[in-house]
């Protein structure tokens, strides 16, 4: 995101009001490995979905971040010191 062009910030900012103004809630997506040009596609597009099918892709993307969080914490190592 820090690369992308202003442009594309603004786009982003002007989709990410319309969808919540759209179906209610923010916007939500796993952004790892994607670009700021890849997540607007992705916004504009779900965008045109109805609130049914957005609320369970929503559902499914926050699932995925949750799930990268939880291996990320597993993941580390255990503080031994204490």
């Amino acid at each position: 995101m820090a690369d992308a062009a202003e442009q594309t910030h603004r786009r982003l900012a002007d989709a990410n009001r319309d969808y919540e103004v759209r179906f209610g809630y923010i916007f939500i997506v796993c952004a790892t490995g994607k670009t700021a040009d890849e997540m607007l596609v992705l916004l504009e597009r779900r965008l045109r979905h109805d609130a049914d099918e957005e609320l369970r892709i929503a559902a499914g993307e926050q699932h995925t971040i949750t799930q990268l969080r939880l291996r990320k914490l597993l993941e580390q190592e255990p503080d031994t010191t204490s």
